[in-house]
């Protein structure tokens, strides 16, 4: 794992070639920062292979883990999430190289036929200005901080593809012609900060203690009466607002070819932090870890419970009865989510609870954590092709984390009770990660 690197060329093993990149020494610009140039790769990436955004969200977890183990093994502020790596004598180190290294490493690693050379050349635009040591420069600490990472994400259930079987049992999940399950076993994966994906799961939808009693409720018929209302493809603007339906669009990012839920949420920690740089490599770990463990948590609740609630538009199209008169099948109806084609659709896994929100909650709660305050003015972005070019302002990041979980009402691809339940628990996975690791 030592390797030597010289002064003007950097050279790094990616799917078993040696690229060689000259580059003249000089100045890094002002503005450039090597965290958020590895973020912008990891997005690419994400519209690239597309998926499910479990596995998206531990990819972003493993690293930025990694980078900001390298970071504070060469004298960045915190402790480490796993260790410091040790220098080898008689070497000089380079921070960002470092970094850079541990970052390619792990996405390597995650995405073995994808060729990260070129982002890697990217990186070493500005390579270190200085004595490169006797021995010159060395990249061992990266390679050790992303070796370590690799090592510990070995066995940590990612890869458990058992299939699921649905029920057909009214309150249920079963497809809805949008795939299969997708990640059914992930709330069984090992967190990065959490003890289990179980320590902060929520009480089943509206509390309810079963799917009989929670279907015959007046709660439940409030609950998908008003997704029927506000989230059909054929609400009016009395019942759905055009500004609601922008953020409904705004924040779906469900299609492949989209940075997914994750992703816009690291954007938008692009974004805040170029408006107010404060300790990137801390802040990304951070949010990467936390929405890593949201997802797990998320899953968790959907799939691991008594209840693997059915979307909306299999409660209100199918006509099967739920013993509920507040309640009428209407096979017609279809939610606002559309794809490319205009093809009406919601995800395809459980409803309770909102992954969106969930993620949401995990981002915010970090967010107002690492910077002391939830109120902060930005402009957040979108890649969902039905909101092309839309920005939308927030003046906190509770505000746009209660939008995002809010938005999937108006979707028509969840209830309420999810997006609440989802923030709670997000909030409460940050809380976990912020004050137990990097301190």
């Amino acid at each position: 794992m030592r390797r030597t690197v010289a002064l003007f060329v950097a050279a790094l093993t990616i799917g078993g070639t040696i690229t060689a990149v000259p580059r003249p020494a000089q100045a890094v610009p002002e503005g450039f920062d090597h965290v958020i140039y590895w973020n912008n790769v990891l997005l690419k990436t994400y519209r690239a292979v597309g998926g499910p955004p479990t596995v998206l969200s531990r990819a972003g977890a493993m690293m930025h883990l990694a980078m900001y183990d390298a970071h504070v093994s060469l004298g960045g502020n915190g402790a480490p999430y796993i260790a410091r790596i040790a220098k080898i004598p008689n070497y000089n180190y380079d921070r960002q190289w470092n970094m850079d290294v541990a970052a390619v490493t792990v996405l390597g690693s995650i995405w073995p036929t994808r060729d990260f050379s070129n982002d890697f050349a990217g990186s070493r635009s500005y390579p270190p200005i200085g004595n490169p040591g006797p021995e010159g420069w060395s990249t061992s600490v990266g390679e050790g901080a992303a070796q370590n990472m690799i090592n510990a994400r070995a066995n940590d259930g990612s890869t458990n593809n058992a299939a699921y079987t649905p029920s057909f049992t009214a309150g249920q999940w079963r497809p809805t012609g949008s795939g299969a399950a997708a990640s059914p076993n992930w709330g069984a994966v090992t967190p990065f900060a959490l003890t289990s994906g179980s320590q902060f799961r929520p009480p089943l939808p509206g509390g309810f203690t079963n799917v009989d009693t929670m279907l015959r409720s007046s709660a439940y018929a409030e609950q998908v009466n008003e997704v029927r209302k506000r989230g059909s493809a054929t609400a009016s603007t009395e019942d759905r607002t055009a500004d609601q339906t922008q953020a409904a669009y705004f924040w779906a990012n469900d299609l492949d070819g989209t940075y997914k839920p994750p992703g816009q949420l690291f954007r938008h920690t692009q974004i805040v932090a170029t408006k107010s740089p404060l300790d990137t490599p801390r802040l990304f770990a951070l949010v990467a870890m936390a929405m890593a463990d949201a997802a797990i948590a998320a899953w968790d609740a959907k799939y691991n419970t008594s209840i693997d609630l059915w979307r909306p538009d299999t409660a209100i199209a199918e006509p099967e009865t739920d013993n509920n008169a507040a309640t009428t099948p209407n096979p017609a109806w279809e939610p606002l989510s559309a794809d490319r084609s205009g093809n009406h659709f919601s995800p395809p896994f459980p409803a309770y609870v909102s992954g969106h929100a969930t993620f949401a909650g995990a981002w915010a709660g970090i967010m107002k954590r690492h910077y002391g305050t939830d109120a902060f003015t930005f402009a957040a972005t979108t890649e969902d092709p039905q909101a092309v070019n839309v920005t939308r302002t927030f003046t906190s990041f509770s505000a746009a984390a209660i939008e995002n979980a809010r938005s999937r009402v108006w979707l028509g691809v969840h209830y309420q009770w999810d997006a609440d339940s989802g923030l709670t628990v997000g909030d409460q996975v940050a809380n976990r990660a912020f004050s137990t690791y990097l301190r």
